[in-house]
């Protein structure tokens, strides 16, 4: 059977309407998958019925008629053979408990998220695993340089796909493969979802930087030192080195301390503009996973003995009332320490 044959018969079920769920259902449909979309509220999953779009998140992509979507999980999965989470990471171990058993049999699960569990510091391929008893063979994570707008709007992209199984990496990546979203396979999970992480609390400080108005040659040095600080807490977990260096390290890295439409980079501009932590909650519509996950990330650091003195100091304005004028200082004071 031609991968063209295969992604025609390749029913998709995908968990979460926000707009990377929404954007990736998109690739799916045009690599020729049947997607049938789960959402929590109501008017967003009418907005798909009805209008072929997510009018609260993403209003200017349409979703073609093989998309439809539903607030009733068991519909969502009946007959898939992928399952797609994209919803916020924090979320994830109540919705397996409700989405467990309604799974069929030999379903692959693929990861979306990029944070790390609070309280556990698990990857969320862990959380899925440990949840419902899954093999790694039967998990994937994707993670890459993918800001939802652009891929929206069929903008060239390439993303990693990387599971314990190569065949399973590859079902996926030809699931999701379009002449403008070029997927590449890898074995390398743990450094895959890592870099997916670690990337966003990176992406608060470069926008701390930014909004406090340090210039372009401070915020080189926030992305240069926080690779290092990923390539080491990676390193120290086994991950790949290489992986840093490509898509789904360096690669997203960069795109999301750089990008206007990252959410994380926002965030931080805001704070460095003189906003609360509250106050940009407030006015944040979907969540930036490097504030969720920023206390896991350097709780799995210290349990692994790596020094993040970057991570460190972004837990300290969002959990412990560190203004981001004091972030700038104390950044350029420990940034560089013993390195």
């Amino acid at each position: 059977m031609s991968s063209a044959a295969a992604r025609a018969r390749e029913q998709v079920a995908v968990f979460g309407t926000g707009s990377w769920g929404t954007a990736f259902t998109s690739v799916l449909a045009e690599a020729g998958c049947h997607v049938r979309m789960w959402g929590k509220f109501d008017d967003e999953v009418a907005d798909i019925q009805r209008h072929h779009a997510s009018v609260r998140y993403l209003p200017d992509l349409h979703l073609p008629d093989t998309v439809t979507a539903t607030t009733d999980p068991a519909e969502a999965l009946a007959g898939a053979g992928i399952g797609v989470l994209a919803v916020p990471a924090q979320t994830l171990r109540a919705n397996l408990a409700e989405w467990g058993p309604l799974l069929p049999p030999g379903i692959v699960l693929v990861s979306l998220m990029k944070g790390l569990e609070k309280g556990t510091s698990k990857r969320m391929t862990e959380v899925v695993m440990e949840c419902l008893d899954l093999p790694p063979e039967q998990v994937v994570a994707v993670s890459g340089p993918n800001i939802a707008r652009e891929i929206a709007a069929r903008e060239p992209a390439a993303t990693t796909v990387a599971s314990a199984s190569l065949a399973t990496a590859q079902r996926v990546a030809d699931a999701c493969a379009t002449p403008a979203f070029r997927p590449y396979v890898h074995d390398d999970v743990v450094g895959a979802e890592l870099g997916g992480c670690v990337k966003n609390v990176i992406a608060v400080a470069s926008g701390m930087t930014e909004g406090l108005g340090l210039g372009h040659s401070v915020t080189a040095a926030v992305i240069t030192r926080g690779l290092t600080e990923m390539s080491e807490l990676g390193k120290a977990m086994g991950a790949h080195p290489a992986t840093f260096s490509g898509l789904a390290g360096v690669g997203d890295l960069v795109v999301t301390c750089l990008s206007p439409h990252s959410r994380n980079s926002t965030f931080g501009r805001n704070l460095g503009k003189g906003m609360t932590v509250e106050e940009v909650v407030a006015v944040t519509k979907q969540t930036a996973e490097g504030v969720a996950s920023c206390g896991a990330i350097l709780a799995l650091a210290q349990a692994h003995g790596v020094d993040m003195p970057i991570v460190a100091n972004v837990t300290a304005v969002v959990q412990q009332g560190r203004t981001a004028t004091e972030f700038g200082r104390v950044l350029m004071a420990n940034m560089f320490d013993g390195r």
